[in-house]
């Protein structure tokens, strides 16, 4: 089901849609519509099935954003989680007016929380001991909440907060929803539910058999502005017949496909602005080996059953913990070792480890391929398809050509080597050609064309070259500053990852020039 299909306000749709949000999950497909009638719920539901936006959508659609006053609250067994739950609700309300929310727990300065309470917040989120701490002070008043939200109850009651639970239903009005999301249904749960929730609705969500135990998972620790190059990297060195991509958002899946077309890959994308028959049109052409890479939103690949792919790239961590397990099962069938990246941004390890928890499984980090690594793969692809040419002898016919090999006095094996430098499209133009100088702990210096009187410091040169390249500041060796210029020391292997990156960059604002240096 479409989120369109459901009775939301335009400024919620129009905040779903931007951040990828198109088709519900099937807890937030059974929970909306019930919630939205005004029925207690019992939601039995897995971690990463999507519960927040099954509660939090239409909390939100509940909240009068003319009355300050606290009128929606969610608990939560942990800080993190109540933090989490809150980030999720503020891209839910981006349009909506208005509409206040914060997040409190222990560990955080209460002054700090009782500000906002008092200027007036509609939605609070918090942990059990931290809300009975604000009702201790009268900082938070709760005689015009509508609706309270347990999140991860079993939880809660396993963390020994059964009696701040207790408390707070009961500072609360009578005449409110009561929502209750859990992972288990045990006694403690069925005495809560049966003691404070009226009639409630039960919707269990059946846990998916997760099969990943058949796919080599692996990830890349990157930044933002390094993800289209690296996509090009993993395709260059796995080759893969078929390839999907997997985009949180339209305008992203676009803008990796303009970026792939350019650098003349076998590519096309899918995503719910692109009509119905070209959609069908593409995964037609991408079942049928026409098409190599298929860029695609989670909405758009729903249902297709694409079997045997050699490779699924998680270009964004996906929203929801479930669809991981939809987007790499497409690969590992039939008895067949399938392959995942999956790209990760700075704090996004946290989300990573979620979905190991969700998955029970393990995501192992690797590097990210260097450019000398992926060159001599293309050098190896490109040898092998010399020797086939060899092994049939189909030759194109050209007389021009055989007039120059018949006048030339040079060893054919160095003509050999010019027609190699300039197909692989390296060695020319200035680009290195691997002859440098290595100490002997295999790194290489370069030459950097800013020092001192350009008021740069290391910190600077090794943010640069993190932000630009697929290295990290750590593998970064000496940094010698000087007046007109620097010394960069860098391993061997990411010279020309160096090179490429960084020549013609900036560093605080100033063009950077970059050479080997000599010895």
């Amino acid at each position: 089901m479409k989120f369109s299909d459901l009775e939301l306000s335009e400024k919620i749709l129009r905040a779903l849609e931007e951040i990828g949000y198109t088709e519900t999950t099937e807890i937030q497909e059974r929970a909306i519509p019930e919630i939205q009638a005004g029925n207690d719920i019992i939601g039995l539901s897995q971690t990463g099935t999507g519960k927040t936006a099954a509660f939090g959508i239409p909390a939100i659609e509940k909240v009068n954003p003319v009355s300050k006053k606290t009128q929606i609250l969610i608990l939560a067994p942990t800080r993190e989680l109540a933090t989490q739950i809150t980030d999720e609700l503020r891209k839910f309300t981006k349009y909506t007016e208005s509409i206040k929310l914060l997040t409190v727990y222990g560990g955080q300065s209460i002054e700090k929380q009782i500000i906002p309470l008092r200027k007036g917040v509609q939605i609070v989120v918090g942990t059990p001991g931290r809300i009975m701490d604000h009702m201790r002070k009268k900082t938070l008043k709760l005689g015009n909440v509508k609706m309270v939200i347990l999140d991860e109850a079993d939880e809660m009651l396993n963390m020994g907060f059964r009696e701040d639970i207790e408390t707070i239903l009961e500072e609360v009005p009578e005449e409110r929803q009561t929502l209750l999301f859990s992972a288990t249904m045990n006694e403690k749960i069925m005495d809560i539910t049966k003691k404070y929730l009226k009639e409630p609705k039960k919707i269990k969500i059946k846990a998916k058999a997760l099969t990943v135990d058949n796919i080599d998972q692996i990830a890349y620790q990157t930044k933002n502005n390094m993800k289209d190059e690296i996509t090009t990297r993993a395709i260059d060195l796995y080759n893969p017949e078929k390839l999907i991509v997997f985009c949180n958002t339209k305008k992203k899946v676009d803008q990796l496909y303009d970026y792939l077309k350019s650098n003349k890959y076998n590519v096309e994308a899918i995503h719910g602005d692109i009509k119905q028959d070209q959609r069908d049109r593409t995964i037609k052409k991408f079942k049928n080996g026409d098409i190599k890479i298929l860029i695609a939103t989670d909405v758009a690949a729903r249902g297709i059953d694409i079997a045997n792919l050699d490779l699924v790239i998680n270009y964004d961590i996906p929203q929801e913990n479930e669809y991981y397990v939809h987007r790499i099962g497409r690969t590992g069938r039939n008895k067949n070792v399938g392959k995942s990246i999956t790209y990760v941004v700075g704090k996004e390890k946290n989300k990573l480890q979620e979905i190991e928890r969700y998955a029970k499984t393990k995501i192992k980090f690797e590097n990210i391929p260097t450019i000398t690594e992926i060159n001599k793969i293309k050098d190896a692809q490109l040898i092998k398809k010399i020797e086939g040419v060899i092994s049939e002898q189909k030759y194109n016919k050209s007389d021009v050509f055989d007039k120059f090999i018949s006048n030339r006095n040079e060893d054919l094996a160095d003509i050999a080597r010019a027609m190699f430098s300039i197909i692989n499209g390296r060695n020319i133009e200035g680009k290195t050609n691997n002859n440098y100088a290595t100490d002997e702990n295999g790194m290489v210096k370069l030459f950097f064309s800013l020092g001192k009187k350009d008021k740069i410091m290391a910190k600077d040169i090794i943010g640069s070259i993190s932000s630009n390249t697929a290295i990290s500041g750590r593998e970064v060796g000496k940094i010698n500053i000087l007046d007109n210029f620097s010394f960069v020391e860098i391993p061997t292997n990411y010279i020309e990852e160096v090179l490429s990156g960084m020549n013609g960059n900036t560093i605080k604002g100033k063009r950077v020039n970059i050479e080997i240096a000599n010895s």
